[in-house]
């Protein structure tokens, strides 16, 4: 690890408290200019460090630029290994987490970017992925799961960024089958996964989680399609610096029910904070839209509907939107 890192981690771990110089320099055993410089550095790649010749430096509690060590701080120990990179910028998160899981990349690797130029959701759509407001990041997954059993994990990773969210947030967040988060009508975060998969075999090798959260993206910097549809989770809120504390939360909680998938308890909650089940819809697969009612969740994370004939039906994929909310559009 470089002394700039070094310096970082310890900042990080002491947010709002001021260490000196020399003190950073005995833990590090690096002269006084080398820990100097680091600052410099930092503050370059846009950390808040208050600096005081009698004092020292301290980093400051509204600086939120994530870092591969601030996410790990706020890790649960099992997880605190996993490997962390953190970009500045990406075209897409999903695509260089692709990239890695073809490299042989372990499960639970994390790939974050501060910025997505060309960030895809669901059906080929851009998400919008400005710098510095939002959390844009891919987790590589190991299920042993076939690719039929894969939108479970999709559910389960919604569930995984709503349990987060609960911690930061007192506004009600609901599920939109099967890959949207909203609050207040307005989506928030949306989920993309994509597997990696063995044709010989038929099963997934790897499964790319991909997470696009608008933390604290202002609705003035929406583009104007978005502004009447897209939310962000501290828009009414004071406290923007909590994106690597957040990040860490939205990895613990998935990596943990990933590793349990099998009891399923999670599509309890993915139930009850459904935005869908029990109302009218409009679905669209194979090119045909439709009207139904969403009934239920499977155990396999598919949306359960009965359509106007009587005829039951299970969605394992397809396009989803409330059909009273259209209409009123």
């Amino acid at each position: 690890m470089s002394v700039k890192n070094e310096v970082l981690n310890i900042l990080e771990s002491n947010k709002g408290k001021t260490i000196s110089g020399q003190e950073l320099a005995d833990i590090l055993d690096v002269s006084r200019t080398a820990v100097w410089k680091s600052i410099n550095l930092l503050k370059q790649d846009g950390y808040i460090i208050d600096a005081s010749s009698n004092k020292g430096y301290s980093l400051s509690i509204s600086s939120d630029v994530v870092s591969e060590e601030s996410i790990r701080m706020f890790l649960n120990e099992e997880f605190k290994e996993i490997p962390i990179s953190v970009f500045k910028s990406l075209p897409s998160t999903n695509t260089k987490a692709k990239e890695e899981a073809i490299s042989n990349a372990v499960h639970g690797t994390v790939i974050f970017s501060d910025e997505q130029t060309s960030g895809r959701g669901r059906f080929g759509r851009e998400f919008f992925s400005p710098a510095d407001s939002g959390i844009y990041m891919s987790i590589i997954l190991k299920p042993n799961l076939n690719l039929s059993s894969s939108v479970l994990v999709t559910t389960a990773a919604a569930v995984g960024v709503l349990k987060a969210l609960d911690k930061f947030t007192d506004e009600k967040s609901q599920i939109k089958w099967v890959n949207d988060i909203y609050i207040n009508g307005k989506k928030v975060c949306g989920i993309l996964t994509e597997a990696v998969t063995d044709f010989e075999s038929g099963t997934v090798e790897s499964l790319i989680v991909g997470i696009g959260l608008n933390v604290k993206t202002k609705m003035e910097d929406f583009p104007d399609e978005l502004k009447d549809k897209a939310g962000s989770l501290l828009l009414n809120q004071n406290d923007n610096s909590i994106r690597s504390q957040l990040a860490a939360e939205i990895i613990n909680n998935i990596l943990s029910i990933s590793e349990n998938l099998e009891n399923k308890e999670f599509l309890k909650i993915y139930k009850n904070r459904s935005l869908i089940l029990g109302k009218q819809i409009i679905y669209t697969k194979n090119n045909k839209v439709e009207e139904a009612c969403a009934h239920d969740i499977d155990e396999f994370g598919r949306l359960v509907i009965s359509k106007n004939d009587g005829k039951i039906e299970h969605l394992s994929s397809g396009e989803v939107s409330i059909k009273n909310i259209v209409q009123e559009k």
